[in-house]
């Protein structure tokens, strides 16, 4: 089911999504569905994801807990 939107844009680049649009054989609609139909879809890696095996052991000795976290989070 489609359902109406009203968004707001530069008013220079509605000329030219327009143009773009038109160029592809598309509506201006349909142009933005994908786009956001596309970033939607996007898979972003998690914050964890996205620093895992970033960082490296501090050079700690005999310290339980630093052993402890540093098997958990930087295995």
């Amino acid at each position: 089911m489609k359902q109406k939107l009203t968004i707001t844009v530069d008013a220079q680049l509605l000329p030219l999504a327009k143009q773009y649009a038109r160029a592809q054989g598309i509506s201006l609609s349909l142009l933005i569905e994908r786009a956001l139909r596309e970033l939607a879809e996007e898979e972003t890696p998690t914050f964890a994801e996205k620093w895992r095996g970033k960082f490296k052991a501090a050079e700690r000795q005999d310290d339980p807990r630093y052993d402890a976290l540093a098997r958990k989070y930087l295995a």
